[in-house]
């Protein structure tokens, strides 16, 4: 090869032919060397596969669902859940607040109340047993896609229940947990929008209860919250419910310690001496007020002799853990406490 007149193999070329075959060479060298060198400053990188025209379609894969909820637990859901299954209140109290409802519930007074489904709530499947003892079987016959259970009491069934669904269990300790767990469900059923209207009406209800108590000077007025059946006891202030009522009362109920049963277990002789000016009762069967109407004791608590004790619902007020529920609770007790 000679530069200069550009001879190739002897023969001497053409101006158009010696364009052409100056353009060759780089093709040549490519084909003859494989490659060519990667540039100062660049990284080689292998060519793509060549294309077939049998390759089978790549189908997308659905990332999971991993929440975490108000105490810290991470909860996860391959896809998000279309039919839920409430065995407590709190999960039907959210799904309401998000605008969805329930396949199967425990708690059906709550759904019928008209702030939440009405007379639709009845169109809903109960599942029968007791609460923590509920029929396996019939979970089952809803087909879900999610059980929502409370801990403590729905974790003995989780070998029985995760055989055909996951069970999340819930624990709610304050208002607070309530909208966590609120949060919660609304990022595994893609409503954040619905979550974040109803998380807006409660702040602005709380707010609202706060200013009315200081102005009816509720707030330093001691008020009790009980429950009775086959045994009288008192929402403490370990009690999500007694611990609700204390931020807008003066609510004298700590807990006596030890277990649930012993915790509660306010005499109507340490009712007295508390001298609760206002009491809300949750009755379980006969109506509390009417079980101690001639009880001496019970008549002189001044609540009792005032005429400012008031049987309240009951799956509402000892089922109705959520958002919706607290904002009725409050109205329902400035109400009757200031009237």
């Amino acid at each position: 090869m000679r530069y200069g007149a550009f001879s190739i193999g002897g023969y001497h070329a053409r101006p158009a032919l010696r364009r052409c075959l100056l353009a060759l060479i780089p093709l040549v060298l490519v084909a003859s060397c494989g490659q060519s060198a990667p540039q100062a400053g660049t990284t080689a990188t292998a060519p793509p596969p060549a294309a077939t025209a049998t390759a089978a379609p790549v189908s997308p894969v659905r990332a999971a669902l991993t929440i975490t909820d108000p105490h810290g637990k991470r909860f996860t859901l391959k896809k998000k859940p279309e039919r839920v299954v409430c065995l407590t209140g709190l999960c039907d109290d959210a799904l309401v607040e998000l605008g969805l409802t329930p396949v199967a519930t425990t708690t059906p007074g709550l759904l019928s109340h008209s702030a939440y489904l009405g007379a639709k709530g009845s169109d809903v499947p109960v599942i029968p047993g007791s609460f923590g003892g509920e029929d396996v079987a019939r979970i089952a016959e809803a087909k879900p896609d999610l059980v929502i259970g409370l801990a403590g009491v729905h974790d003995q069934l989780r070998t029985a229940v995760e055989k055909f669904a996951p069970l999340w269990v819930v624990q709610v300790k304050s208002y607070d947990d309530s909208i966590g767990y609120l949060r919660a469900l609304a990022q595994l059923t893609d409503r954040g929008q619905q979550q974040a209207e109803a998380e807006t009406r409660f702040r602005a209800k709380l707010a609202d209860g706060t200013t009315r108590s200081k102005a009816a000077g509720l707030d330093k007025t001691p008020v009790l919250a009980m429950y009775g059946g086959t045994s009288l006891g008192v929402n403490t202030t370990e009690d999500v419910l007694g611990h609700f009522m204390s931020q807008f009362f003066a609510y004298p109920w700590p807990s006596k310690g030890g277990g649930f049963e012993t915790a509660q277990a306010y005499s109507i002789e340490e009712i007295l001496a508390k001298a609760p000016q206002i009491i809300f009762i949750q009755s379980f069967g006969t109506k509390v007020s009417d079980h101690y109407k001639d009880n001496p004791v019970w008549k002189r608590v001044p609540a009792v002799s005032a005429g400012k004790v008031f049987e309240v619902p009951t799956e509402l007020w000892a089922s109705g853990r959520g958002t919706r529920a607290f904002g009725i609770i409050l109205d329902e007790a400035l109400a009757k406490a200031a009237g």
